[in-house]
């Protein structure tokens, strides 16, 4: 995860301890519900991503979970969630995210949620935004979930929906959003950038200024469950989108707007990002890079510092890796699972940078990157220390003498984080 408006622009969030191990400012703005952060990222504890249902109210055309309106048997009850935070909160995970399928559809979604808060659990919530009324968004406010992210596809409401496999997908979802705007609930929007979406990324800014939206996640396309069907990004658009990305939320910013804006999943955003600052004689490029190394990327993203549970309790090194499980939370804690290296896998993913092969194994970005998605490597390839289909940087701009781990001008994490 590349926080945008952070790094070019320099905008402190509640986040950026936990990703960057140091505060942008000293001041904490009053509303800020910060997250821990660990000595080095690579002490980092999951962000766990908890896919709690596997049914659907829609039919995605980019779903991972390739998930449905019917119910699936054997997933987790509410008795076993509950033991699952308990472990969670003991384990001093920095966040958990509900998400499904949707999970609205989880009778249970507020009970958990409140049981989680109630044990200190940072809690945020995934989903398509049709299911939520007035009355839903002031409990997300009431229970104090730290943010609600909402996926859209398109400012165009047909393009919306033909994603969505529903029709009126669009104008249910905005009911959604602006619910939580009423109510002052911190909302997200979450789209992925295919090459359907990338072309109307302008427009959509527009949207989230005009809306009054908190937040935005731009996520690079794995292909994984119904995803499988969606071509690749070329990466000449990639460039593009993550450009404009990049312009749009420096707009932002210089006119005082607290609009956090982020790419997901696709870690050579950060020496993109860095290799346009030096370009452009930015005042901040070597504190950029001195964050991106201490982040560390995807060096310290999946098994690492982001894990997931699936619908049937199943650990994973992160959503799109659903092909390979690592133990079940029904016979085992996640702690305990998520800390055994006997897997050869997991012992790879938690020390990877010796594995990587091709391009990513001799990339000059590699302690800054780590390699970006092993997921994406893996379902495109059958290697999981493959280069990673998705880097549109050129080999030019990889070659050259490694980037450091960490430069000696990068700050230590801020004693109050």
């Amino acid at each position: 995860m590349i926080d945008v408006s952070v790094l070019y622009s320099g905008l402190e969030t509640p986040s950026t301890p936990h990703r960057y191990g140091r505060k942008i400012t000293q001041i904490d703005p009053p509303e800020f519900q910060r997250m821990a952060v660990a000595k080095s990222a690579k002490e980092r504890k999951p962000i766990v991503v908890w896919n709690l249902t596997r049914t659907c109210n829609l039919k995605c055309v980019h779903c991972y979970t390739a998930s449905d309106a019917c119910k699936y048997p054997d997933e987790l009850t509410t008795d076993q969630c509950k033991e699952v935070l308990r472990d969670l909160a003991e384990y001093k995970v920095p966040a958990v995210l509900f998400s499904g399928g949707e999970p609205l559809v989880r009778p249970d979604l507020f009970e958990l949620a409140e049981f989680g808060r109630s044990l200190g659990l940072h809690v945020v919530l995934s989903t398509n935004g049709t299911l939520i009324t007035k009355e839903t968004a002031q409990k997300f406010k009431d229970l104090g979930f730290a943010y609600i992210g909402i996926s859209l596809d398109s400012a165009i409401p047909s393009v919306h929906d033909d994603f969505r496999g529903m029709v009126g997908a669009f104008e249910r979802t905005m009911r959604g959003f602006r619910h939580c705007v009423e109510v002052g609930q911190k909302v997200g929007l979450r789209l992925t950038l295919t090459r359907h979406t990338c072309g109307d990324l302008d427009r959509l800014f527009d949207f989230i200024e005009k809306e009054g939206i908190d937040r935005a996640c731009f996520y690079h396309l794995c292909p994984a469950g119904r995803g499988k069907e969606l071509g690749a990004l070329s990466p000449e658009i990639a460039r593009q989108a993550v450009d404009t990305i990049i312009t749009r939320s420096a707009d932002f910013v210089n006119r005082g707007k607290r609009i956090e804006i982020l790419t997901v999943d696709n870690a050579c955003d950060g020496p993109y990002m860095y290799l346009r600052m030096l370009k452009e004689n930015h005042p901040r490029a070597q504190q950029v890079l001195d964050m991106l190394a201490w982040n560390g990327g995807a060096r310290y993203s999946s098994g690492v510092g982001i894990a997931d549970i699936d619908f049937f309790g199943n650990v994973h090194a992160d959503q799109f890796s659903m092909f390979r499980t690592f133990g079940n939370v029904k016979q085992r804690k996640f702690s305990e699972i998520w800390q055994d290296t006997s897997d050869p896998i997991m012992a790879g993913l938690k020390d990877r940078l010796k594995l990587l092969e091709g391009r990513c194994g001799t990339c000059r970005f590699k302690t800054v990157c780590g390699g970006s998605l092993r997921a994406r490597a893996e379902v495109t390839t059958g290697n999981p220390w493959a280069p990673d289909p998705a880097c549109y940087l050129t080999d030019e701009e990889i070659a050259g003498e490694p980037v450091a781990p960490l430069a000696t001008t990068a700050a230590a994490p801020s004693a109050s984080a």
